[in-house]
């Protein structure tokens, strides 16, 4: 299900938060699970049973190893584990279990056919039969690269002692498949809803803020990243673009992308107000870094944080000198790359950014690129990003090569592309265009924008939310793109 749908806003939400609100807070709980895999299990209610059994191991593991707490709490979870005292054998191997799973369910859905492709490939290379390993047509779970990382987190933060063992398992449940955010993030720490999921604040304050975060987030999706997404197809669909049309695709791209996903994040964390819920703030205006280390600081918040605490510290962070550093930097970003996608591409989207986090480290705060002034430090940065993105679009390597060729003048044109242009260049995908870039580089991010609400804001709020449901009757489809990682 999706969120930009009429049946969504009309049918399932409204119908969802009655029920809700008209319920006694001990079953809202159940409600809100029950409505999540009801909202999972629309497109294939067989991956309903899948998330179920990732659920089902992770809170096993998470109660095996709080055993050797013993005791309760007062809110009614198992004590915290002491971090400095020793794990058993149980706890370790819980944990274990708990991660192999995780990345085991994950590897089978999303990577098998990637690693068997390129198994071939190799033995092909090697001489031998070019179909050694067979290749499963494994429809990919929506979500699950979300959830399950979403698990391991609880699991690796009780085994930490940072985070309590849930005793209660509809609690639990509720925590990993709530709806707002189950399909794309933010990838919600255990650690910061683990008392709003056994008591939370339900107040007219944070659900006006809620409607109207949900509102903006409908606007960026329908009014802006869907034009930008027509432009950038048609870009990357074409032959022997001029440079021109090209960089206006890569933009258009990137616009389309980052007001696809921050859209969704801004209608998760408003839904999740709705319930009550709330969920950490997960873009803060990307295309003002300047750099690609203040990028990841300001891009995807949840799953920047997530690689850091759970991959690049883990690996040894900073700790083991400049080139263990740079190492790591690197693997991280890869294995960053890797998560969206199994394809190369995403690999070397991966590698792009991992190489810029280890050069910018190198070259230290001295460098002669920061006494640049800060304006043209953000326009090397989106640009760097943007030449990134081809690889994130292209549909494989060849097509990514060819697209930073035309962005540098090096394919020609031909006179299909000057009709390209012309499909491109309307004026309203032109204007489209200069307000998304507005709006990237000047307008205040929607979660700082409606904390403090006025009536002049909920007015705009509900101009733009009524323009995007009239603008929906007119496009056929509207799936977000970060349903596909």
């Amino acid at each position: 299900m999706v969120f930009s749908t009429h049946f969504f806003l009309f049918v399932f939400l409204p119908l969802v938060l009655l029920a809700y609100y008209a319920s006694p807070m001990r079953w809202r709980a159940l409600i809100l699970t029950v409505a999540s895999y009801a909202f999972y299990g629309w497109a294939n209610p067989w991956w309903v049973t899948l998330m179920f059994i990732s659920t089902v191991i992770n809170y096993v593991a998470g109660r095996v190893m709080a055993g050797g707490g013993g005791g309760i709490t007062a809110d009614g979870d198992c004590p915290k584990l002491d971090p400095d005292s020793p794990r058993n054998r149980w706890q370790f191997w819980a944990l274990i279990i708990a991660v192999v799973s995780n990345l085991g369910i994950l590897g089978f859905f999303k990577y098998a056919g990637f690693l068997a492709i390129n198994g071939n490939a190799v033995a092909s290379f090697l001489g031998l039969s070019d179909s050694m390993i067979p290749v499963l047509e494994v429809a990919l779970p929506v979500g699950i690269s979300f959830y399950t990382f979403q698990a391991m987190s609880y699991a690796v933060d009780v085994y930490r002692g940072t985070a309590p063992a849930m005793r209660n398992f509809l609690g639990f449940a509720c925590y990993v498949s709530m709806f707002p955010q189950l399909v794309a993030g933010p990838i919600v720490r255990y650690n910061s809803v683990a008392d709003q999921l056994r008591q939370r604040d339900h107040t007219r304050e944070k659900f006006a803020r809620g409607v109207t975060m949900f509102a903006l987030g409908m606007g960026k999706k329908i009014l802006i990243a869907n034009p930008m997404g027509t432009v950038a197809d048609a870009a990357f669909a074409g032959d022997g673009l001029h440079a021109v049309d090209a960089w206006y695709g890569i933009i258009a791209y990137a616009l389309q992308i980052y007001f696809d996903f921050s859209a969704y994040s801004d209608m998760a964390i408003g839904l999740a107000l709705m319930f009550g819920f709330v969920f950490p703030k997960n873009f803060d205006s990307p295309y003002l870094a300047d750099s690609i280390t203040d990028f990841w600081r300001r891009w995807h918040i949840s799953l920047s944080t997530w690689l850091r605490d759970y991959l690049y510290i883990p690996l040894g962070g900073n700790r083991g000198g400049s080139c263990r550093t740079y190492v790591n930097l690197m693997l991280v970003m890869l294995l960053g790359g890797l998560w969206h996608g199994a394809s190369w591409n995403f690999v070397i989207w991966g590698a792009i950014h991992g190489g810029m986090l280890a050069f910018e480290r190198m070259q230290g705060k001295d460098s002669p690129y920061r006494r640049l002034p800060r304006p043209a430090r953000i326009l090397i940065t989106f640009g760097i990003a943007c030449l990134a993105w081809v690889f994130f679009r292209a549909e494989d390597l060849p097509s990514a090569m060819a697209y930073c060729a035309a962005l540098f003048g090096l394919s020609g044109g031909n006179e299909g592309s000057l009709l390209l242009s012309g499909v491109m260049a309307t004026p309203y995908h032109l204007a489209t265009f200069v307000l998304g870039l507005g709006l990237c580089w000047f307008a205040p991010q929607v979660w700082d924008f409606t904390r403090r609400l006025t009536l002049s804001r909920a007015l705009w709020c509900l101009v733009i939310f009524l323009l995007s449901i009239l603008m929906m009757w007119t496009q056929t489809a509207n799936p977000f793109l970060y349903f596909q990682f």
